[in-house]
């Protein structure tokens, strides 16, 4: 399946491939900030693209304290690119997905 940044895309593509769903992991970075030359400072990778529905899909399972600083790029993404289809899955939706399926949620998803 490749590599994953965090064991949980690895399970959540899964997922995915579970549903049939055909979708890409990381295709594309969008910037989010830009320097006086107009070259991209910083950036937004969503986790995942499904091909058949044009949806980009964030995965987050860290701990709900520590999400602030992936919120302000979500905001500052979707303020951006208001005509891209972004679904942010925070860890508790995550881990009910996991036990939707009977799947042991793993140490980090628990």
């Amino acid at each position: 399946m490749g590599r994953f940044a965090h064991p949980s895309e690895r399970e959540f593509a899964r997922l995915l491939s579970l549903y049939g769903l055909t979708w890409l992991y990381e295709p594309v970075e969008f910037p989010l900030s830009w320097d006086d030359r107009g070259t991209p400072k910083s950036g937004f990778r969503p986790d995942f693209y499904l091909c058949q529905s044009g949806v980009f899909i964030e995965l987050t399972v860290l701990d709900q304290r520590l999400v602030t600083r992936k919120n302000k790029k979500v905001r500052l993404f979707r303020e951006l690119y208001p005509e891209v289809l972004l679904v942010v899955v925070y860890r508790r939706a995550f881990q009910e997905l996991l036990r939707h399926h009977d799947l042991a949620a793993p140490e980090w998803a628990a």
